[in-house]
Formats: C-alpha cells, sequence, structure tokens
C-alpha cells in the first residue's frame, strides 16, 4: 500500500515529538511505501528506510513568490472566478451558524464538492474552498490573490453583510488587512503542486500527522481523487489557537475572524476524513464539539519508547524516598508557583524532604523570565538552610536543565526519586506522566486534559490551583512507602499495556488495512487486471497454457 504521509513539523527534515512518531511509523510499518509530504521545513533530510521517500517539501517561511505560478496575474475570467469563490469562503467564515440542514442526504456544495458542514455558513465555507482550489489547481496564481485589494474588499462585504458575526462586523481596515494576510498563509498548502497523478494521487491513502493546515493536502486529495482520508491528532490545533499565547495583543475582531477561520477548517476536516484518530480522549471531546462523528472516531494512545526506562522501572527502590520530582517546559501553564508553594506546606511537615525542578531546554523567550521569577520564589520561600553555624547553606528545592551534569538522562532524573509530581493548569497529553510511570513512580498530578485517561487509578490526582491538596497528595504517598511502590508497579503495567510504540503500531497496521478495504478500487494506467490469470495457470499441468515454439507457431511438445 503507498501511504502518503502529510508530516506535521516538516518531518523528515526535523525531530521532536511529531518527528519521532512518524519515523517510528515509517520503520514500524515496513510493508508499506511510505510518500512523505514536509509542511514546515527544508534542508537535508534525516536517513530514511527503503519504505519511504520525501515527495514534496513546502517551507513556513516560502513567501508567495515562491509558490507555483503564484505571481501570475489573474485575466477577466479568472479573476471573476477568484472573487466569487473567495466572497463564499469569507460569507461562511463572518456568517452566524444557522439551524443545521435536516435532508435525507449529504449537502453538496456548486463546484459538486460533498460538503458535512451541518449550516449554510459551514456550507459556504467549504463551497469557496474547494472553488479557490480548483482556481489554484488550473490556473495558479492564488497567493498573489489572497493578498489583493479584491480579496480585502471581498471581506469587508462579508463582515458588513446582514446575519454576520457581530465581532466580525465590528473589524476595520487593520483587521481586515490582518486577516487577509494570516489567510493567504493558511491557504498556501492549495497551491502546492502535490496534486497530480503521480502525487497525491498516486497514494492509497493520505495520512495527516495532525490537523488544520496541515491536512488539507489530504482533503484536497480525496476531493480531487477519492483518496481516503486519514487525520491524526494528539493535539487539537483548533485548542491550540485559543491557548496560543500570540493572539493577547490582536484586536476581539480579529480574534474572532481567525477563531472562525480554524473552526470552519477544522469541521470540514473531520466531516470528510475516513477516519480520527486522536491520541486520548480529550482531543476526542475537542473533535465532538467541533462536529465529528462519533462513528468514524478511534483513539489510538501514542506509542512511546519503553526500553529506555526498563531499568529503572524494575528497580522499585531505587529513588531517594524524601524527594519529588517534577519533569517539563518551564512555562506558566504548568503552575510551578503553585507547586512552590504547596512544597513549603509539605516542608513544615516533613523537614526532609526535596523538591527537583528539571526543565527540558525551551526556545520561548518568556520562558526565561519565568523561571527566573520561580528561583525568587524558592529563595524567599526557602533560605539556604546550614546544619551549623561553619556549614554552607543548601536550598531544598533544585533548578536543574534536562542534559546537564545534573540531570543527564530523563531516565537518571526518574530514578533520583520517589515520586513524581505535575501541577499544571493546562495539558494535552503529558508525556512526563507515561515516562513516570515507565519508571514505576507513583504521580501526583492535577486534572487536568488527559491526566485521569492516562494514570488511571495508578496514581493521584487533585484540582488544579489548589496547592494545599497537591501538598496533601504528596505528603500521603511520602509517609506510606508500601502504596507508593504498589501504585509504582501498578503504573508500569498499565503503561506497558497501553502507551508503548508496539500497540501504537498494531492500531495503525489495522486501520490501514481497515481503510484500503472500504475505499474503492482505482485502476490506474499499466495496472494489470486483477485475475486476469486464475492461480492455476501458475501449476505446472495439462490446464496451464503451453509456450508456443519461436517461429513455428506450434506448442511445445
Amino acid at each position: 500500500m503507498r501511504i502518503g504521509l502529510l508530516a506535521e513539523g516538516g518531518y523528515p527534515y526535523a525531530t521532536g515529538e511529531s518527528g519521532r512518531w512518524c519515523e517510528r511509523l515509517v520503520r514500524g510499518l515496513g510493508q508499506h511505501q511510505f510518500d512523505l509530504y514536509a509542511l514546515g521545513r527544508t534542508g537535508t533530510p534525516l536517513p530514511l528506510p527503503p519504505n519511504a521517500r520525501v515527495a514534496g517539501t513546502a517551507s513556513e517561511r516560502q513567501g508567495p513568490g515562491e509558490h507555483r505560478t503564484s505571481r501570475r496575474a489573474y485575466g477577466r475570467h479568472e479573476r471573476r472566478r477568484f472573487i466569487e469563490a473567495y466572497h463564499r469562503l469569507a460569507t461562511g467564515l463572518c456568517a452566524e451558524d444557522d439551524e443545521p440542514s435536516h435532508g435525507d442526504g449529504p449537502e453538496t456544495s456548486s463546484t459538486g464538492a460533498p460538503s458535512t458542514g451541518t449550516s449554510p455558513a459551514a456550507a459556504s465555507f467549504a463551497d469557496g474552498l474547494y472553488a479557490l482550489a480548483e482556481l489554484a489547481r488550473e490556473r495558479g496564481g492564488l497567493p498573489g490573490a489572497l493578498r489583493s485589494d479584491d480579496a480585502v474588499r471581498a471581506l469587508e462585504s462579508a463582515c458588513r453583510a446582514p446575519g454576520a458575526r457581530r465581532g466580525a462586523a465590528a473589524a476595520g481596515l487593520r483587521d481586515h488587512l490582518a486577516f487577509a494576510e494570516h489567510l493567504e498563509r493558511a491557504l498556501r498548502p492549495l497551491s502546492l503542486d502535490w496534486y497530480g497523478e503521480e502525487a497525491l494521487g498516486a497514494a492509497d491513502l493520505c495520512h495527516a500527522a495532525a490537523g488544520g493546515t496541515t491536512a488539507l493536502p489530504g482533503l484536497l486529495a480525496k476531493r480531487f481523487f477519492g483518496t481516503p482520508l486519514l487525520v491524526t491528532e494528539y493535539g487539537v490545533p483548533l485548542r491550540a489557537h485559543y491557548l496560543s499565547a500570540a493572539g493577547a495583543d490582536r484586536s476581539a475582531p480579529l480574534r474572532t475572524l481567525l477563531a472562525a477561520l480554524h473552526g470552519r477548517l477544522a469541521a470540514e476536516i473531520y466531516g470528510q476524513a475516513a477516519l480520527l484518530t486522536p491520541g486520548n480522549a480529550h482531543a476526542r471531546r475537542w473533535q465532538e464539539k467541533c462536529g465529528a462523528d462519533r462513528a468514524r472516531i478511534r483513539t489510538v494512545h501514542p506509542g512511546m519508547a519503553a526500553d529506555r526506562f526498563a531499568e529503572v522501572g524494575e528497580d522499585e527502590e531505587s529513588g531517594d524516598p524524601a524527594t519529588l520530582v517534577w519533569v517539563g517546559r518551564v512555562e506558566p501553564a504548568k503552575d510551578l508557583i503553585g507547586l512552590l508553594h504547596a512544597f513549603a506546606e509539605i516542608r513544615a511537615r516533613q523537614p526532609d524532604a526535596r523538591l527537583r525542578i528539571v526543565a527540558v531546554p525551551a526556545r520561548e523567550p518568556a520562558a526565561g523570565a519565568y523561571l527566573t521569577y520561580c528561583k525568587g520564589l524558592a529563595a524567599q520561600l526557602f533560605p539556604d538552610e546550614a546544619a551549623g553555624a561553619h556549614a554552607v547553606g543548601e536550598n531544598p528545592v533544585t533548578f536543574e536543565e534536562l542534559g546537564g551534569p545534573e540531570a543527564p538522562t530523563l531516565e537518571d532524573t526518574y530514578a533520583s526519586g520517589a515520586l513524581v509530581v505535575m501541577s499544571s493548569l493546562v495539558e494535552g497529553f503529558p508525556a512526563s506522566l507515561v515516562e513516570a510511570m515507565f519508571c514505576a513512580r507513583a504521580t501526583v498530578s492535577t486534572d487536568v486534559g488527559a491526566v485521569v485517561e492516562i494514570i488511571g487509578g495508578t496514581g493521584l490526582v487533585v484540582p488544579p490551583r489548589n496547592p494545599r491538596a497537591l501538598a496533601d497528595a504528596c505528603l500521603a504517598l511520602l509517609r506510606d512507602p508500601e502504596r507508593r511502590h504498589r501504585l509504582g508497579a501498578a503504573a508500569r503495567a498499565r503503561a506497558l499495556e497501553l502507551f508503548t510504540v508496539e500497540q501504537n503500531l498494531a492500531a495503525f497496521r489495522g486501520i490501514y488495512l481497515e481503510l484500503l478495504s472500504r475505499a474503492p478500487v482505482r485502476h490506474r494506467p499499466g495496472d494489470g487486471v486483477p485475475f486476469a490469470h486464475p492461480a492455476e495457470a501458475h501449476v505446472p499441468g495439462s490446464w496451464a497454457p503451453k509456450a508456443v515454439t519461436a517461429g513455428t507457431g506450434a506448442p511445445d511438445a
């Protein structure tokens, strides 16, 4: 089977969690041929297995002039097509959702594309999106047109139309210009040269490693060639948009338009996908709220390498029984301030307790300022303590960086403590919890994201923003080693059953075959006719056709 893998983050040009997942998938399913389409980065690709090749690349920083025929000027007919398509798309974005239609079958857009939108506004958005895609495929020139005055005027008209969202109606010229620029970046996949018979048209299945813009080429492959689309999401783009700090300085009308764009695009992708595979129930609930059909959702937990944690996991007695370990990116959503206040209460009731805060290196500029603030707070809450007048004081809270001399590896970090704690206010699928479970460590976590789904009954869960509850739960496990070891062993067994690479690969192996079995057969030029030669024709016998001797026209004796 040929799989068109749409990779988030630019695999095989970039690593990271998404890149590692793609690599495990490609190498683990060696019986399939993978055509990699990298969205996001370019450069020198990582070494690939024999069953994979780079079929297409697109850089996030690619300007409109670098796209196929992007600066081609439209003629009168093409310009009219563009304005009409853009207006339909903008109308679908700006209009409030009406009552869903209750016809017997799916709605059909004027371009012939089936629309799964539950309202006329969603159908209008899908209609315009596919019309723009067809224009880009036939004539090119779309990136330049999306930044033109025609686009801005069509957007302004849609925002001022009766029935528009209140936030969209309040948008001014600056908002229109900013949104047009954002929309042009979001729709750049429409102008790629991936939509040919030898590219995505040759794939038996399109597998998008994320939703949103990453899945757009798969959506168009379904539109142009009928290729089934599989969408895997371990983080929901719409949720990420709402939580992003990048929108803090944007105006309210601009935020309304951007939220509408992400919501409409998510709903169309979810509606057209043959199957959705969220990584956890938390992501699944977001997909359902965006209109995804429950019958076409199947939760597949992300696979993580467990071998590196085997030695630590088999040694339940390792680690300082009074040390708590926290691992993650240092950012306000992790609520390290609440963790430090909780640890102050722990220290008041168990003076020998210690806390290791191990930070994963982060590129965000704001992370440094937040880390500095947390260090200052720790110095105020826990002045350096010395055993005597001539001894050097030591703080019970240490801040370390993963990969440094104190915390060279993750397994060493988890092995150093008896309890792993997570104090986050917002989470998706916290991988640090699974890693701690592989290491047979009991955990205390806040009830956010997919935490309860991950740990089941193998750890303690407390409400977020509640330092006292966090402290009580930590003390309960610090003072009860037997219970702590029992929960750690159960956590390791659960992680090995649900969150390994093997179970992830087995799930997708079955899903690929299932989707292919349900897809209509497509014959390509040069393909042989199925069953043209029955199996018995290849077995020697009287029923097999006899070879003809060259030049005589008579069969061999």
